[in-house]
C-alpha cells in the first residue's frame, strides 16, 4: 500500500507559513530530539578519549569569567568581559549536537536568567537573511552564549556574514561554541576559492579555541545504511501513527511546495506534526532540489519527528538520491550528514 498525499490529518501542501521575524528568535532552543539531553546522559566512547575531553571542556567553558574593570578609581566601571570561542571539530555521529544541547541546558540551569541561543549554522544564515545583518547583530548581542551547530563555510557570502557577525559579537561579550565536521583552518576548502578569502577565514578561526572530537558515527555502529521502507514496512509504520498528527506527502509535491516556503520557516511548516512520510523518493536532478530536501530532513530529524520514506523504485538505495558529483562535491558533508540521519530515521521507523 502507498498512502496518497494528504492521507494523514495534516496537509503540508496547504500550509504557507509567513516569515515571522519575532518568532525566529523564540525558536533558538534545542529541538525536541535533544530535549532530554544533558552532560550526564552523554556516553563517550572509551576508545576515543577526546569525546570525554570535549565534555569536560564544555563544562569548564561555562565557568563564569570575572568582570572587567575600566578606568581609574574612583571612576572605575565594571564592564562585560570579552566573549570567548570554543570550536569542536569532529566527524558525523560522535555526539557533537548532544554536547551542544547539554551546554544549553547546563548554562540555563547554572543561571536561569542567562540568555542562551542554539541553532544550526544554516539556520543562522537564514536568520541573518531574514533580519538583515545590523538587526541580527543587535538581536544576538543581547545573548550571553551562542551555540552554533554544523559550522560550515559554503561560499564567499556566508564567509563574509560569519566573519562580520563574530567580529561584532565576541568583543561585545557574547560567548560562542561551534561544532563542525571541518577544522577551523580548513573551512571552505573544496567549496570555493578560499585563497581569495583567506583573511576572513583566518579571522574566523582566530576567534576560537579548537578541540578535536574523534570516533565513528554512532548512527551506523553495527549497521549498514538503511534502504527506504518497503510497501509492507510502510504499511506497518502508517498503522502505528495517530492520523490527526500525521502528514503524508509525495516527494515531487513536497519539493514544489518547499520552493514557496522560506527555509527559516521549515520548522513552522512542520508545527504540530508528530509523524511525516515522504513517498516516492527518486534520484534528484538538481543541486538546489537536493539541498532543499537535505534541509527539510535536517528539520525533521532535529524536531524528533517519526518519519518514513519510500522510494519510487523498490530496492533503491539512499545514496542513489544524490548524484555522485553532489556527494563528492562542494556540499559533500551536508549530503553525508543527511544520509547518516536518514539511516537513523529509517531504523527508528522499522522498530515496532
Amino acid at each position: 500500500m502507498t498512502a496518497p498525499t494528504g492521507s494523514g490529518g495534516i496537509d503540508l501542501l496547504a500550509r504557507r507559513p509567513a516569515l515571522d521575524r519575532s518568532r525566529l528568535l523564540d525558536t533558538l532552543v534545542p529541538s525536541a530530539r535533544f530535549a532530554e539531553t544533558r552532560f550526564s546522559t552523554y556516553r563517550p566512547n572509551p576508545e576515543f578519549p577526546s569525546q570525554e575531553a570535549a565534555r569536560q571542556s564544555l563544562q569548564g567553558f561555562l565557568e563564569p569569567q570575572p568582570p572587567k574593570k575600566t578606568g581609574i578609581w574612583p571612576f572605575q566601571k565594571v564592564v562585560r568581559p570579552q566573549g570567548r570561542g570554543l570550536y569542536l571539530d569532529g566527524g558525523f555521529g560522535v555526539g557533537k549536537t548532544h554536547l551542544l544541547a547539554s551546554t544549553y541546558y547546563a548554562a540555563r540551569e547554572r543561571d536561569p536568567g542567562s540568555r542562551v541561543a542554539l541553532m544550526s549554522f544554516q539556520d543562522l544564515m537564514y536568520l541573518i537573511g531574514a533580519l538583515k545583518m545590523p538587526q541580527a547583530i543587535e538581536a544576538l548581542r543581547g545573548y550571553d552564549l551562542l551555540l552554533i551547530d554544523e559550522f560550515e563555510l559554503d561560499d564567499p557570502g556566508n564567509t563574509h556574514m560569519a566573519n562580520t557577525l563574530l567580529e561584532a559579537l565576541i568583543p561585545a561579550g557574547v560567548n560562542v561554541v561551534a561544532t563542525s565536521n571541518t577544522a577551523p583552518g580548513a573551512l571552505g576548502e573544496g567549496r570555493f576559492s578560499t585563497r581569495d578569502f583567506q583573511r576572513q577565514i583566518e579571522a574566523i578561526a582566530e576567534q576560537f579555541q579548537s578541540q578535536r572530537v574523534d570516533g565513528p558515527d554512532y548512527r551506523q555502529r553495527g549497521t549498514t545504511p538503511s534502504l527506504p521502507l518497503s510497501e509492507e514496512e510502510f504499511g506497518r509504520w502508517l498503522a502505528r501513527q495517530p492520523r490527526d498528527t500525521l502528514s503524508v506527502v509525495g516527494a515531487d509535491d513536497l519539493d514544489r511546495h518547499l520552493l514557496s516556503v522560506h527555509p527559516s520557516q521549515f520548522a513552522a511548516l512542520l508545527d504540530g506534526v508528530q509523524a511525516v512520510a515522504v513517498t516516492g523518493l527518486h534520484p534528484l536532478t538538481g543541486q538546489n532540489e537536493a539541498l532543499r530536501l537535505v534541509h527539510f530532513i535536517d528539520k525533521v530529524y532535529d524536531m524528533g519527528l517519526h518519519a518514513a520514506f519510500t522510494a519510487q523504485t523498490p530496492g533503491a538505495t539512499l545514496e542513489g538520491l544524490f548524484d555522485e558529483s553532489y556527494r563528492h562535491g562542494a556540499f559533500a558533508k551536508k549530503y553525508s550528514r543527511c544520509l547518516s540521519r536518514l539511516s537513523e530515521l529509517l531504523s527508528e521507523a522499522r522498530q515496532p
